[in-house]
């Protein structure tokens, strides 16, 4: 049942919720007959200011991601890497999530197979007091650069392997692909008049925002323009 072809994945994000967060890094090792052949890796600027959070978390700066590359540009290359090879991940549909949103924004298909590494230690490494990656590195001496994404997809593998080697007799479907099912609705950009809106009101009250009003979504736009028309009592 073991995979050996297939490509690990790990995205580091802004927060949790693929409607409204974003990507900031992406990691990923393609695998070919159980060998690492290539490696994708990249940081994306979200065009929004970085919680210290994720900073305190990651160690990713906001300066490295305001020189980074947008989502708009990093995606086709990612989109060619992946193919149509099965995912691999730990806790693998919240990647495929924020691939899935992605994809679907630029009107592209993304429909994939997964194998979930925390679900496969949740079933076999009940025992153990946490099935977290970083728990389970350093639990089976794995080495691991925690919390950046390609150290985490490389991490994943090594522990997919580790993992089917002690507890999969053929018969295990956890560690064969299955259908990921996520639901995303596409966000179309910010209009311009939106964009022209927001501006205005920018400039009236000498406003600094979180987010770029150029990578805004038409949702994102209508939402700050209402959050900013009742703050400041604007008709």
């Amino acid at each position: 049942m073991m995979l050996q072809d297939y490509v690990c994945i790990d995205l580091e994000t802004t927060g949790l919720q693929p409607k409204t967060d974003r990507m900031i890094e992406i990691g990923a090792v393609k695998v070919h007959n159980g060998e690492i052949i290539e490696r994708f890796e990249t940081l994306v600027n979200p065009q929004r200011n970085l919680e210290e959070r994720i900073t305190m978390l990651t160690g990713i700066r906001q300066e490295e991601l305001a020189a980074a590359p947008v989502l708009d540009d990093v995606f086709p290359a990612l989109y060619a890497f992946l193919g149509d090879l099965p995912l691999l991940g730990h806790s693998v549909l919240f990647d495929y999530s924020f691939l899935k949103k992605a994809a679907v924004d630029r009107r592209l298909t993304f429909e994939r197979k997964g194998v979930d590494t925390l679900k496969i230690a949740r079933k076999y490494l009940a025992e153990l007091e946490s099935r977290s990656l970083e728990y389970l590195c350093r639990h089976f001496d794995i080495p691991h650069r925690a919390h950046r994404a390609l150290g985490d997809a490389e991490a994943t593998d090594r522990l997919y392997r580790l993992l089917a080697e002690r507890f999969d007799d053929g018969t295990e479907v956890l560690f064969a692909p299955q259908e990921l099912i996520f639901r995303a609705k596409r966000d179309q950009p910010a209009t311009k008049a939106q964009k022209e809106r927001l501006y205005r009101l920018v400039k009236r009250h000498k406003l600094t925002l979180e987010a770029e009003i150029e990578g805004l979504s038409r949702s994102e736009a209508s939402r700050l323009t209402d959050r900013l028309l009742s703050q400041y009592r604007e008709g």
